[in-house]
């Protein structure tokens, strides 16, 4: 199995698992599902020039921005997918160990802390959010979640390999 098909197999299970914990969320922890839809919007907006928004929730929406998110979401997951892969090898896609997939996993929390979260009015690392503490720890929790997937996935890709 080459790079390419490693991280998209790994990338998609991982993202996969993350999406069963949002759902899980809800009856588990009151929490709402996560809204890709806002995802899209941001993403939508880059095309005329709008990076940063105060708020993404009261920014015009775009069309078809839930499926914009939905796609955005799956592809991030397979790049952060490849960058295991292309960190730990194919030698880790024959033999998946959890210890660099918890690693990516929690690496990959920098990309909402200073990035999305940044531009879409939420501030670095949540914190002009109204609960600051409860986002960060939703976030690092997800991207926890999202590490144990990529050692999940990976683990059942390896059923696949046969080089």
């Amino acid at each position: 199995m080459d790079y390419l098909a490693s991280s998209i197999i790994t990338g998609v299970g991982a993202t996969a698992v993350v999406d069963l914990w949002g759902l899980a969320r809800k009856p588990l922890l009151g929490q709402p599902v996560p809204d890709y839809r806002l995802l899209g919007r941001w993403v939508g907006h880059m095309r005329h020039g709008r990076f940063r928004h105060d708020r993404i929730a009261a920014a015009a929406p775009v069309p078809d921005e839930d499926r914009i998110g939905w796609a955005v979401h799956y592809l991030t997951g397979i790049g952060f997918a490849a960058l295991l892969v292309g960190a730990a090898g194919l030698e880790w896609v024959r033999h998946p160990t959890p210890g660099p997939a918890l690693l990516t996993g929690l690496v990959t929390v920098a990309a909402p802390f200073l990035v999305m979260q940044p531009a879409m009015g939420a501030g670095i690392a949540a914190r002009r959010t109204p609960r600051p503490a409860a986002a960060r720890v939703q976030s690092l929790t997800t991207h926890a979640v999202f590490g144990a997937g990529l050692y999940l996935a990976g683990w059942l890709a390896s059923l696949w390999v046969t080089t």
